[in-house]
């Protein structure tokens, strides 16, 4: 496993606030990592800093060995970080396959397999973005993600205000995006046992540092970590 991201000593915010303070992470070429904790901890906003729409106060974020600490976000992006944040972003005014063609870019990940991915794109292919629900527009976001072929994804709360029903096939293609094709991505989540049935590694933040790291796995069987940083074991985390 070669290592893809390396975030070391970072501090960052918003204006003269500083919101995380000191986080270090390291993850390896197609693994995959859940960020938890409770409301207002710095999860969105380690996300956001990794994209480069913070107020940077210390420390480095490195994607394949190159320093993008000091790069713009559309620099970023274009460095192979794929972001799918909680507003979700998409193009109102074009329709689904706009959506994706207008910022596809040559890799393994088209536009007929993220159709393929979430069929209910391809029965809406010519619909506008207003036209979708909620989940429908997040099938989209990450569609929109994928298509940028990225070397890394960010997802901020993908779940967040969504039909149970829709939680799960959208839980069930992220299975298959990191599990079988091996994205590497970091997710933001409040539905933490879900969350951790998906992925590698997990990290839980408390005030703006990191205070509990484990396999997800273990994570997700350990009750007592679960009640003590998170206040619930099995339940919604909000």
């Amino acid at each position: 496993m070669s290592g893809l991201l390396t975030v070391s000593g970072l501090r960052a915010g918003y204006g003269e606030a500083v919101v995380i303070d000191g986080i270090d992470l390291a993850l390896g070429e197609g693994r995959s990592l859940a960020v938890l904790g409770r409301n207002g901890v710095g999860k969105t906003t380690l996300l956001n800093t990794i994209v480069g729409v913070t107020r940077h106060r210390g420390g480095t974020i490195a994607l394949g060995g190159r320093d993008i600490t000091r790069l713009r976000p559309e620099q970023r992006a274009q460095a192979g970080i794929g972001w799918v944040p909680q507003e979700r972003n998409i193009f109102r005014s074009l329709t689904v396959e706009e959506n994706m063609t207008a910022i596809a870019r040559p890799g393994p990940w088209t536009v007929e397999r993220v159709y393929g991915l979430f069929p209910r794109l391809k029965e809406r292919r010519s619909n506008m973005g207003n036209q979708l629900s909620g989940g429908e527009q997040q099938m989209l976001a990450v569609g929109r993600a994928l298509v940028l072929n990225p070397r890394l994804m960010l997802l901020d709360e993908p779940t967040e205000g969504l039909a149970p029903i829709i939680i799960e096939e959208l839980l069930a293609a992220l299975q298959r995006i990191l599990r079988e094709e091996g994205m590497s991505a970091i997710v933001v989540e409040q539905h933490a046992q879900k969350i951790l049935g998906v992925t590698d590694e997990a990290v839980i933040l408390e005030r703006g540092v990191v205070v509990h790291r484990a396999a997800s796995a273990a994570l997700r069987q350990d009750a007592a970590a679960l009640e003590r940083y998170l206040g619930v074991a099995g339940k919604k985390v909000t």
